[in-house]
């Protein structure tokens, strides 16, 4: 039985960069690490895939990310910021309240896709934008919260 969902990983081309964007959203780094090539060749089929990772965690989650950057590069093409391609598409964080959130970042220069919009059966307010490699990401604020 699984007992809960434990990471989301991330191949980024800038791991320092990628590092402080989540750190805006109020992720800590962890543990820090050269990625072993033959451990991961044997784990993933990956030839030598060398590089670094970064835990980052959050305080109001056990989900942690980790973000990898392969010395070799990672995929360019995969358009993983597209909301309607096949696959995961993006990444939520709920937030209490998402105008003073919108405003916080675009101070430190994050754009967003459009304004925050309310989804009128629940009530809920969302807003997205792109984080490192074009990933995209929401904010999500509910109802009552």
């Amino acid at each position: 039985m699984i007992s809960r969902i434990d990471h989301l990983n991330i191949v980024v081309r800038d791991l320092e960069a990628a590092t402080a964007f989540f750190a805006l959203l109020g992720f800590t780094p962890g543990i820090s690490s050269a990625l072993d090539t033959g451990f991961l060749e044997k784990l993933t089929g990956v030839r030598c895939a060398g590089g670094r990772f970064t835990a980052l965690h959050h305080p109001g989650s056990d989900l942690s990310i980790e973000l990898l950057q392969f010395d070799a590069g990672g995929d360019p093409d995969a358009g993983v910021g597209i909301a309607n391609r096949i696959g995961m598409r993006h990444l939520a964080f709920a937030v209490t309240d998402i105008d003073a959130e919108v405003a916080r970042l675009r101070g430190h220069g994050v754009q967003f896709i459009g304004e925050v919009q309310v989804w009128q059966k629940t009530g809920k307010k969302l807003i997205y934008f792109h984080g490192p490699e074009g990933i995209l990401l929401e904010l999500a604020q509910y109802p009552n919260q």
